[in-house]
């Protein structure tokens, strides 16, 4: 009987390790994401969640999804070419923990520069950081405020 326990306990310590939780998995855990991930999905960038990383997210939460208007969120979300671009403002290609964070710019992965403070708590642009990071196998979310729009 012993053996059995052991192996079994071996077997499902080897089956957690093996598997790793990406980004796009923690996310859809999180279950504070929901609009989020279907814009990822919508975009096609749930590869982009799922790769190697190391990334960054910072991720609007449901809250922040919902201070939007509806009728620019429905519009956003109806234009994948835009909501890509959307999207892809959200990502740093590089892993940023908030023990990491320093004042400056970094270049988000859709080409523009985010702006992050740490004055008041951790920001980019100006719109705040809230809760604790998430930690992925593939990087770092970070909750975010509000959605963050890129200049043209």
């Amino acid at each position: 009987m012993k053996k059995i326990l052991t192996l079994t306990f071996l077997a499902i310590s080897f089956s957690g390790a093996v598997h790793a939780d990406t980004l796009l998995q923690t996310a859809q855990q999180d279950g504070s994401f929901k609009t989020f991930l279907k814009a990822v999905k919508t975009a096609g960038l749930e590869s982009t969640l799922n790769g190697s990383g190391p990334i960054t997210v910072f991720a609007p939460d449901d809250a922040a999804f919902a201070k939007l208007p509806k009728a620019k969120l429905n519009a956003l979300m109806g234009n994948s070419a835009e909501l890509k671009k959307v999207l892809s403002y959200h990502i740093y290609p590089a892993k940023i923990t908030q023990a990491d964070v320093s004042a400056g710019k970094v270049k988000s992965l859709e080409g523009a520069d985010l702006q992050l403070s740490v004055t008041d708590g951790v920001k980019v642009n100006n719109v705040a950081v809230v809760g604790n990071e998430i930690n992925a196998d593939n990087g770092v979310i970070h909750t975010m405020s509000a959605v963050l729009t890129p200049k043209n």
